[in-house]
């Protein structure tokens, strides 16, 4: 077999239990199911990972990457604090499906996984520390109020995603969610000064 073919073997695998994972979690995840919907065959599974676990690994820091990229195209992107934040949240979601981090979160195998875990700890890590670090660049940049706490407001705005997914998929519907998007854009609003509403920079 190829390097091409052993390293596209290798992807369908992870692709393949990204969704699963994010579909039925790491219990309801066989290893015949990962085969199943990548279309290969146990032996290739063993040939690039030791077993479901280190499989259901690389899948999560895939999954944490992507996350983090697509994220990232909106915090780092053009605007006031306030518009890269408001882009992170009003961004295009499979809302019903969940997020595909925070759903492991309430996996208890995963979570119990010191190894699992961590791909998850780090992404929120992240998460919660860019945010503050664009808001406490708009506070430099005079766009947002001196009073405001960066840090806990990131930690906010990531709850109330996390949160309004929860909330959504109980309600199956998605008005729960926008809701909840809606209500910390208008606290966040609510401390923007002059500088920021117009976009204008010292």
């Amino acid at each position: 077999m190829s390097t091409e073919e052993r390293l596209g073997t290798q992807e369908r695998l992870v692709r393949s239990t990204q969704e699963l994972l994010w579909e039925r979690g790491y219990v309801g995840t066989s290893p015949k199911a990962i085969l199943e919907r990548a279309g290969v065959g146990q032996g290739s599974m063993y040939h690039h990972f030791s077993g479901k676990s280190a499989l259901a690994l690389a899948a999560l820091r895939r999954t944490a990457q992507t996350m983090q990229q697509t994220a990232e195209e909106c915090l780092g992107g053009p605007g006031t604090a306030y518009d890269r934040v408001a882009a992170y949240l009003t961004r295009e979601r499979t809302v019903l499906r969940g997020c595909p981090i925070g759903r492991m979160t309430q996996d208890r195998d995963v979570v119990q996984n010191p190894e699992l875990r961590t791909p998850l700890d780090q992404m929120f890590d992240w998460l919660r520390g860019r945010i503050a670090d664009v808001l406490a660049e708009g506070q430099r940049r005079g766009e947002l109020a001196a009073a405001l706490d960066p840090v806990a407001t990131a930690a906010t705005v990531a709850a109330v995603v996390q949160g309004g997914y929860v909330l959504a998929r109980a309600a199956d519907d998605p008005a729960p969610f926008d809701a909840a998007v809606q209500g910390v854009l208008a606290l966040l609003a609510a401390q923007v000064t002059s500088v920021g509403a117009t976009g204008d920079r010292d």
